[in-house]
């Protein structure tokens, strides 16, 4: 993320940024940081960025560039592009996309979407240790980096100089993290054997397992229904439950890790991460299980059994 606007912001630039979650609120503040004159298109948490909001803004202004987070992780809301990036081209912007929980776990189409720069992470649906930013910038973004009428803020991330680094030349840069690009390159591998698309359906159809077993014990998720994403589900905690010990026991008896909810959603939400190798039957099984049997000791009555079939 701060690679992408590091490069491609200068003081005084106009952008146009969407806010539905905390990744939302990310880009805002690194975008202030580069001294960007912000403009926000909200939504509620868990709701998607709408084309309508972005045409609104846009009848206004002309910005530099927009930037969307495509798989907002705080809320497990799935923002289609489609639209907002030809509403940004139309406008002379670019258009940023954070796929940091997208890649690998569900469709990303960087040149049929004309996305102009795009980042990720080696530790979600990759199944990679983190620690590495996958970016990706096309030739209209890589001509505003090397047109600036000022420095790069960063060193160790402008682009003039990595390009140098990663070059024919290999002008010396910095002491690449070589352990974590094997890592990578090793996870790219296994994403080749088994198939991209095959990868993409295998999240897909893991996450209506869930939401079966889920709805079986009178639980849903809170993002919007139709833009629901497969990897990261945002289920609803039901009345009278203590979320935090539901996921303190889940870790302590089950070693399973799910995260809480954040910003509004705080208490509101756990969230369950269905992503990279942990995208199967098996997960899914030994989460219904240990949640419902937990819910069980809390007090709330639940059908272990009947939650499982559901899924199955």
């Amino acid at each position: 993320m701060e690679f992408c606007f590091v490069n491609l912001i200068e003081p005084g630039d106009e952008v146009v940024i969407g806010v539905n979650g905390v990744f939302g609120n990310r880009m805002v503040d690194l975008a202030e940081r580069c001294g960007a004159k912000v403009h926000k298109i909200e939504s509620p948490w868990g709701r998607i960025i709408e084309p309508s909001q972005l045409a609104t803004i846009l009848s206004g202004i002309r910005p530099k560039l927009v930037a969307v987070v495509h798989a907002e992780t705080s809320t497990g809301a799935l923002t289609p592009v489609t639209e907002l990036s030809r509403l940004s081209r139309e406008a002379g912007a670019l258009f940023v996309l954070d796929t940091v929980t997208s890649l690998g776990g569900c469709p990303v189409k960087i040149d049929e979407w004309h996305v102009d720069a795009a980042y990720s992470g080696s530790q979600k649906c990759l199944s990679c240790p983190p620690g590495l930013a996958p970016v990706t910038f096309n030739s209209r973004a890589m001509e505003v980096a090397t047109t600036r009428r000022s420095k790069v803020q960063s060193w160790y991330l402008d682009v003039n100089l990595l390009a140098g680094y990663w070059g024919q030349e290999r002008v010396y840069h910095h002491t690449a993290p070589i352990s974590m690009n094997y890592a990578l390159h090793q996870a790219l591998r296994l994403v080749c054997e088994e198939g991209l698309e095959n990868r993409w359906r295998r999240h897909q159809e893991n996450h209506p397992a869930l939401v079966a077993g889920l709805a079986a014990m009178n639980l849903g998720l809170a993002s919007q229904e139709g833009h629901r994403l497969w990897q990261l589900n945002a289920v609803q905690v039901g009345e009278g439950i203590d979320e935090a010990e539901v996921r303190r026991r889940l870790l302590s008896d089950f070693n399973i890790e799910i995260g809480p909810g954040l910003g509004p959603l705080k208490g509101a939400i756990w969230r369950v991460g269905l992503m990279g190798e942990n995208a199967c039957r098996d997960a899914v099984h030994a989460f219904l299980s240990g949640f419902g049997s937990i819910l069980n000791e809390l007090g709330r009555q639940t059908n272990v059994a009947q939650a499982l079939a559901a899924a199955a």
